[in-house]
């Protein structure tokens, strides 16, 4: 497998990251600052060895598109967390995850993995809350809460009506451990993308 190719040792080592933050998520429901900080600031530093010609970066990006591998990881996940949707660490969590995909691959090729890892780990998210709700029996109430939220974003008359709406609602909402198909979605793209696609 070409993802664990020695010259691919940053991917191996995010992919890693991104399995320890899930499966504590998984077991405490929250992702801890010990481990998101680290993964961004860590992410930042590869793209600074890149740029100071400390690590082969020939085709490789830099702290540029590392800082933006990072502002795209939290503005995709920015809305969600404003209204209550998910917690500061899963947000964390994928900045860390664009921090290092934008110092490896760049800016082009970096912005489109983290996009694509997204998409994968919000249908995985669904998948995972709808199977959640029919184990436990509660469809009925959690759709009643979605509909409660969508009528929010239509009526609420700012994000902070939005979020503080949500957190009224919380103790009734379906929890789920979105690091969990963060990494995923993570994961498994990095995998397909550098078996299959990466030339």
């Amino acid at each position: 497998m070409e993802l664990f190719a020695i010259e691919n040792w940053p991917l191996t080592l995010i992919c890693a990251a991104m399995i320890v933050a899930a499966a504590i998520d998984g077991w405490k429901l929250k992702v801890p600052n010990w481990l998101t900080f680290p993964m961004v600031l860590s992410g930042w530093a590869l793209g600074l060895c890149y740029n100071f010609g400390i690590l082969d970066g020939a085709e490789h990006g830099g702290i540029g598109a590392s800082l933006i591998g990072t502002f795209i990881g939290m503005m995709l996940l920015m809305p969600i967390y404003a209204i209550g949707g998910m917690g500061a660490g899963d947000v964390k969590m994928q900045m860390g995850f664009g921090a290092w995909i934008g110092a490896f691959y760049g800016y082009s090729k970096g912005s489109w993995i983290i996009v694509f890892s997204f998409c994968i780990a919000a249908v995985v998210g669904g998948i995972l809350a709808l199977l959640m709700m029919a184990w436990r029996g509660n469809v009925k109430r959690n759709l009643e809460n979605t509909r409660s939220i969508l009528r929010d974003w239509v009526s609420s008359a700012s994000v902070g009506d939005i979020a503080d709406k949500a957190a009224i609602r919380k103790p009734t909402l379906q929890l789920l451990p979105y690091g969990i198909p963060l990494c995923i979605g993570a994961v498994g793209y990095v995998f397909y993308y550098v078996n299959y696609l990466q030339p």
